[in-house]
């Protein structure tokens, strides 16, 4: 018969699962949206411009929570849950693990740059995660991991039917990608509200 610390940590388990997952679409259709507004201010759609404009700003910020978020979330599917990580998760975690200090330096100092030192983190690790993401389908096939710890093809959970660990480390990155890289334009308004530039001062031939 089951403790009852057992079961408290099945249904907290449980629960952070749905928790996570619910993130996951959020995390998902924000990135979805900042393009979708971009694209829409391509097209001269001023208040899509300023509303991006808005979460853009806020870019930085907003990655670092959903490097943070990832991480946390990471740890504790593996340290309380005991879901053992396999090769290709143990390669998610290198990735992501980083951003969380960078991001966090990156929007202390306002450093527009550090999108720039992000990227290929973030890209390398989105190119793993979606990998692994296939492999869990059974899309590729991969029988290195199990050699080295647990098969990469095993499914810890798989919420709404289609959430994982690696889909949820494969949103993480591009969300942070999407954050740092979707840009807006300034809007007509704010071009006329801007301070006018200072004349050069003409040189006078003596």
């Amino acid at each position: 018969m089951r403790s009852v610390a057992s079961i408290l940590v099945i249904v907290s388990t449980e629960t952070a699962q749905v928790f996570t997952a619910l993130l996951t679409l959020v995390a998902g259709a924000g990135a979805i949206g900042l393009v979708v507004l971009r694209l829409l201010a391509a097209g001269g759609n001023e208040g899509a411009a300023r509303l991006g404009r808005a979460v853009s700003e806020a870019g930085v910020w907003l990655a670092f929570l959903v490097a943070l978020t990832s991480m946390l979330g990471s740890l504790y599917f593996s340290e309380v849950a005991d879901f053992v990580p396999c090769r290709l998760c143990w390669f998610q975690r290198i990735a992501m693990y980083p951003l969380v200090a960078i991001l966090l330096v990156g929007a202390l100092r306002r450093d527009e740059a550090v999108r720039w030192y992000v990227a290929p983190i973030a890209a390398a690790g989105a190119l793993v995660a979606g990998y692994h993401y296939l492999i869990e389908w059974e899309v590729v096939e991969d029988n290195t991991c199990s050699l080295t710890g647990p098969s990469c093809a095993a499914v810890w959970f798989r919420e709404f039917g289609f959430i994982s660990l690696a889909l949820m480390a494969l949103v993480g990155f591009l969300t942070i990608l999407a954050l740092l890289f979707v840009r807006f334009p300034a809007t007509m308004d704010e071009a006329d509200e801007s301070p006018p530039s200072t004349p050069a001062r003409q040189e006078v031939a003596s």
